[in-house]
């Protein structure tokens, strides 16, 4: 499959982005992926052409990063944190919960094309372990019934929302708007922030810790995502 001529002008316009355009590499690979399904030899190809790399700079970010994937990914991709506390949380339960479900391991994609799993070392979101991620949207504090319900929701084509963000809405289109060309109007899409976020700022402000005591700030409207005054 070729990349389109819109795919190469925005790919172009993502490299006039940045001072060294070269600084543009990670998000044409996204885009790359909304565009192909994966970094294809194409995508590669067209990278490097932007960019005045050669094709084998290119790919060696390309396999550096478990983001980027170089065969083909499925409808949606399912990443289940099995770092420490989610482990110990229930990670692993999850992980194999999804796995029987899908009917696929680690970085396979399952037989009937729909998911594409992959075992996360960290998912940076400790305080809802444990957590499953659909194209990268979080589902917290998830258990292996709500994931397998999740994964059964979305072969049957309903619509799934995920725990704080917006509706899962496939890999290719949140690789698209991972790579930043638009953000498909998703920015202010679910809260900023919620308490278990926020837990250790209030219990610092119960005992009148501030940025004065070496402790952290007070949380603030803007940060809970209340308007200001």
């Amino acid at each position: 499959m070729s990349i389109s001529e819109q795919a190469r002008a925005e790919l172009a316009e993502l490299a006039g982005r940045y001072p060294v355009a070269r600084s543009a590499l990670l998000p044409m690979l996204h885009l790359v992926q909304s565009e192909e399904g994966y970094v294809s030899p194409e995508g590669i190809a067209a990278c490097a052409e932007t960019l005045g790399l050669s094709t084998a700079e290119v790919a060696a970010v390309s396999t550096f990063y478990t983001m980027y994937k170089r065969r083909p990914a499925g409808k949606h991709h399912v990443g289940v944190c099995t770092n420490t506390l989610c482990a110990l949380l229930g990670g692993d339960a999850v992980w194999e919960a999804v796995r029987e479900r899908a009917g696929a391991d680690h970085d396979e994609v399952s037989p009937d094309g729909l998911f594409d799993l992959e075992r996360i070392e960290c998912q940076a979101a400790c305080t809802h372990a444990p957590v499953m991620t659909v194209d990268w949207e979080f589902f917290d504090r998830t258990t292996p019934a709500q994931a397998v319900e999740v994964l059964d929701r979305l072969a049957a084509g309903e619509e799934v929302r995920s725990t704080r963000g917006p509706v899962v809405r496939g890999f290719r289109a949140a690789e698209r708007t991972i790579s930043g060309i638009d953000d498909d109007g998703l920015a202010g899409d679910g809260p900023n922030a919620d308490d278990l976020m926020l837990a250790t700022l209030h219990a610092a402000a119960e005992r009148g810790v501030g940025p004065a005591d070496g402790g952290p700030a007070a949380p603030s409207a803007a940060v809970e995502g209340r308007p200001q005054a």
